[in-house]
């Protein structure tokens, strides 16, 4: 499986931006599709992850109510549209992919990873 993410950019506080993540590969229903940013100097974290039907998305209490996670099976694409964004949000993000469950905190068991794709919000 291979994960291509895009989208990144330098924005202002307030704009919006939608990153992608393009998945190759022999993925199946059986995955749960995420997003993890890692700041410079702090852990990465759990952002937002969705069911691939697409029934079902979590997210960080942090991005909850700007970030919306959707997907495109026919694309075999997910999509992260962040809105309201703030100075704290800059941070590289991952997509990310693992079998049967979500995984919240710094994901270090995730069955794959993309390159990451790098975001940053002036004030």
């Amino acid at each position: 499986v291979q994960l291509q993410a895009s989208g990144g950019g330098l924005v202002q506080a307030g704009d919006s931006l939608r990153l992608s993540c393009a998945a190759s590969g022999r993925i199946s229903s059986h995955y749960y599709m995420h997003w993890f940013r890692q700041a410079p100097g702090k852990e990465r974290e759990f952002v937002a992850a969705i069911s691939w039907s697409g029934d079902y998305t979590w997210d960080a209490d942090s991005v909850r109510g700007r970030f919306t996670i959707s997907g495109d099976g026919a694309k075999n694409t997910v999509y992260l549209q962040m809105n309201s964004l703030k100075p704290e949000d800059t941070a590289v993000y991952y997509c990310a992919a693992n079998r049967f469950v979500v995984v919240r905190g710094t994901g270090s068991v995730m069955d794959y990873w993309g390159k990451g794709t790098l975001v940053t919000v002036s004030s």
